[in-house]
This record gives C-alpha cells, structure tokens and sequence, in this order.
C-alpha cells in the first residue's frame, strides 16, 4: 500500500479534487488522473461496477497517481473490507445515521483487536505478503486508509454531534441529493429547510475541526469551496456535459456567423 497522498492534502488542509466514475472502466480512471485530479470515487453504490472491475480501476488509479477512493455497495462491514482487500485508499461509506453506523464503517476499514476488519494473507494492499512483514502492513494501512462517512438523511443530521464524536472518521460528508429526498424535497437541495440543515452541518462539522466534504459542479464550485468543504468531487458527466455545452455551444455560434 502506497501513502494515501489525498490524505496528506486533506491534512494539510488543502481542498482535495476528486471525480466520481459509475461506470466499469479502468481508462476512465486514467483520463481523470491524468486530467489532474487528486482522487478519483470508484462508485459501487450507483453504477454498474462490480468487485474485479474496481481491483482493476483501484490498480489504474495507483499506477497513474491518484487516490482510488470507493463507495461501497452498501454500509455493510462485508461491502466495505472487500474492496480495501482489494487496494482501496478509503471507502466513503453512505447512509451513516448515528454513531454505531459510524464506528461499524471504521471498524470495516482498520484492523485491530475485537470485531474489526479480518486480516488475511496474501491480499493486494499487503503485495500479496511477499514485500513486508504483515505487522507492518497493518500499521501503514490503519495510517493510510482514510474513512468518510455520508450524512445523507434527516435522522444523520439530527445526531451529527454524535456522528462527529467517533474515533477514526477522516471525512464527513452531506449528500445534498439524498437529505433533500429525506426531508421531503426530492431532488431540491435548495429548498430552504435542506439549505439551512447543510449549512448548519457545515457549521458543526468545522467548529468540531472535523473535515467536510460536499459534491460540486462548476456551477457551485466557488460556494463549496468557500464552504469550508475539503473532500470534493464532481461526477465524470457533469464534466463530459460542460465540455460538450462549451465545445457544442461555440460550433453552433461559428455556424450561425458564418450562415449569416
């Protein structure tokens, strides 16, 4: 397992850009390094990839220089240790709602006594056991892998305190789209009861030094960042529908000169 350089951004406190990739391609993930991201968010969650499609797009990831960071499935201790046993840098674990949620995410993700994460031999992190001894693999892994947790519901916002009180969570991030759903404004986060509830979870989350995370589009880049939110990433067709706008937009204006 290679140093989690997102991690290091994030505590240096410096904003770490990330791009969300749903669909099963390891050159997608090469694009987006090679763009210039810092992470790329290897999502099971909502896209169609599978576990040995995200080993080979957690391999792209660490051969072109970005952190592979990936939503599991699900919050299930399961979903989670598999992909770290298959090279993840983090999970951003969704659906955290108290602090049991929170400390089971963390307990999926680090090893140590008790009901943590199963060590075995010969897994990718550890280079397959042939390159350190496995003391020292879990070591650097519990420095290195990073935990975020999705407050995306209104139960989530109602036990942030809670939540923030957890040992081991790197990252907390509010899921604009799914709170707005929960609290009755499907598909509106601008709505000013789910507004209000970010802003004020925002509020809490850097009054407790923690480090916020929130998604962005080039529309709202400017209020994220000035946000306080560290963790960010925008979704790879958010950005292949800015490019297609501008490259599209300006055909259509030369066409229209040139016809008239």
């Amino acid at each position: 397992m290679k140093t989690n350089q997102m991690k290091m951004k994030l505590l240096a406190n410096e904003a770490a850009l990330g791009c969300s990739i749903m669909v099963p391609s390891p050159q997608m993930v090469e694009m987006v390094a090679h763009a210039g991201f810092d992470w790329v968010l290897i999502d099971l969650e909502h896209g169609t990839i599978d576990l040995e499609t995200a080993e080979l797009m957690i391999m792209a990831a660490e051969a072109s220089g970005i952190t592979p960071i990936v939503r599991p499935r699900s919050s299930q201790k399961q979903d989670i240790s598999s992909v770290m046993d298959r090279g993840a840098m983090g999970v951003q674990v969704p659906h955290v709602n108290n602090a049991e949620d929170a400390r089971r995410a963390v307990s999926a993700v680090k090893f140590g006594p008790g009901d943590n994460r199963g060590l075995a031999a010969g897994t990718r992190p550890d280079s397959y056991g042939l390159a350190r001894s496995m003391g020292d693999f879990v070591k650097h892994s519990n420095e290195q892998t990073l935990v975020c947790v999705q407050l995306e519901h209104a139960a989530a916002i109602e036990n942030v305190d809670e939540i923030l009180a957890v040992e081991g969570v790197d990252v907390f991030f509010i899921g604009p789209s799914d709170l707005s759903q929960s609290m009755g404004y499907p598909g509106n986060p601008k709505a000013e009861p789910v507004a209000n509830a970010i802003e004020r979870t925002l509020l809490k989350i850097t009054a407790a030094g923690k480090i916020p995370g929130m998604p962005a589009s080039m529309d709202n880049l400017d209020t994220i960042l000035g946000s306080g939110a560290r963790y960010i990433y925008t979704h790879l067709p958010k950005l292949v529908g800015a490019g297609a706008s501008g490259f599209l937009g300006k055909a259509r204006k030369i066409k229209q000169v040139s016809v008239d």
